[in-house]
């Protein structure tokens, strides 16, 4: 799962210009932030069997440090990425690897709290039934 922080760039604008169908209307939009997030969500997975999630709690920061560093090292010539090849993270790795870390994090216990509400909402027993696999 990535979060944009910005725009979708011009190669994702089918996207954005394509007209729904009658038999798709649009993705489903989960406010995590509601009181209803939970039912909404069951609702999503039951009918599209997947969904956008926005108020998700990922620091902005996050996706935005990770969005600028993987752009600096994606927009670079080739010649100069081969360079990186023994190093992915360019010149500075603790700096990619801190907002990679972070980024992860946070998307992680999103992950696991929308899991959560799916075993909440399936009303399993255990709550933690999906979300204990990301532990392993």
């Amino acid at each position: 799962m990535v979060f944009m922080s910005k725009p979708a760039p011009e190669q994702f604008s089918f996207i954005r210009n394509s007209k729904p169908t009658p038999f798709f209307s649009g993705i489903p939009l989960i406010d995590l932030s509601k009181p209803d997030s939970m039912h909404q969500l069951v609702k999503a997975c039951e009918e599209f069997g997947f969904f956008k999630v926005i108020n998700h709690g990922v620091p902005m920061e996050f996706i935005s440090k990770l969005e600028s560093e993987a752009v600096d090292f994606f927009s670079l010539p080739l010649s100069e990425k081969e360079k990186r090849f023994s190093s992915v993270f360019g010149d500075n790795p603790e700096k990619f690897r801190c907002a990679l870390n972070d980024y992860v994090s946070a998307v992680k216990r999103m992950a696991c709290e929308i899991l959560e509400m799916m075993a909440d909402g399936l009303k399993l027993q255990q709550r933690n039934v999906f979300s204990k696999l990301f532990d392993g």
